[in-house]
């Protein structure tokens, strides 16, 4: 079980604000030097899957993944086995791209039927749509993130608590983008539906912590101490709980899930460091100055 006697296992009276701001606005700048250095390489700040870009899934009954690679002419993104071992095939996946000679499912099915396998299910996605969904999918989060920003206003009507969770907020969602491009995890509708959760998690641990510090009776630590208790035991809870869903996923070969954990627990993680570094160290000077 987590120990949670944060009056004694944290002493925030050893460090300046600068200190305790300085390491998560340092992870921030970093993630952003990643996206801008993979923007610039890809011409994407995140590389996104088969529903943002179009192309080809084709679930082949095979026993030898090298034979699939062999018998196609063509570039392969990815071939994943269906279930722990493969026993249910594999899961052939043809990306289109502005350098990759435009997909025929069908010609992709036959290819794989005249070498004599057997083609289970066949999943196409047109450019267009996958282009539109890519709009929709941006709009989304940027809706959300503005949504949010806005109902922040609103509850505290002040601009340094207000910048401290819009802040973690965006630094939540950004770090776990640039740490998804390092691990090779793909922008999918599943993993930007893990990005807007995080925005969720972000606001609830950050408003407990300015709500407690600027709205409750006590002092700057005993209000803190008080919102942590709380907060890092929603946050480990289900850091361990998204930890466990990416281990299992990962195991029985359930990809879309394995992503998803892993970008909420990159998240959760990030928003432990922001939260209970940088918000602490800018509300505390707030209330220092204002005091």
């Amino acid at each position: 079980m987590v120990d949670l006697d944060v009056e004694e296992r944290v002493d925030y009276t050893q460090y300046t604000n600068r200190q305790l701001m300085v390491v998560p606005l340092v992870v921030l700048a970093i993630a952003l030097l990643v996206i801008a250095g993979w923007y610039v390489t890809t011409g994407a700040p995140a590389s996104p899957g088969i529903e943002f870009t179009g192309g080809v899934e084709l679930q082949i009954d095979a026993d030898d993944p090298d034979a699939i690679r062999e018998m196609y002419d063509r570039p392969i993104t990815s071939v994943r086995a269906v279930g722990t071992s493969g026993e249910g095939g594999y899961i052939v996946t043809f990306q289109s791209g502005p350098s990759v000679e435009a997909l025929n499912a069908t010609e992709l099915s036959d290819t794989a039927e005249e070498n004599g396998f057997n083609v289970e299910s066949v999943q196409e996605t047109s450019p267009s749509f996958a282009d539109s969904t890519q709009r929709l999918a941006f709009l989304g989060i940027i809706a959300a993130f503005v949504g949010m920003t806005i109902m922040i206003f609103i509850l505290f009507r002040s601009p340094i608590p207000c910048l401290a969770v819009v802040l973690s907020a965006f630094s939540d969602i950004i770090v776990p983008i640039a740490l998804m491009n390092l691990v090779g995890i793909k922008l999918s509708l599943g993993t930007v539906a893990a990005l807007l959760m995080l925005i969720g998690y972000s606001v609830d641990s950050d408003i407990l912590l300015t709500n407690q510090v600027l709205r409750r009776r006590g002092a700057f630590y005993e209000s803190t101490y008080r919102a942590m208790r709380t907060g890092i035991t929603m946050t480990l809870t289900s850091l361990s709980a998204m930890t466990v869903m990416a281990i299992a996923a990962t195991i029985f070969g359930i990809d879309l899930l394995a992503a998803i954990g892993t970008v909420l627990a990159f998240g959760l993680a990030t928003d432990l460091m922001n939260t209970y570094l940088f918000n602490v160290g800018l509300l505390r000077w707030y209330k220092g100055a204002n005091a």
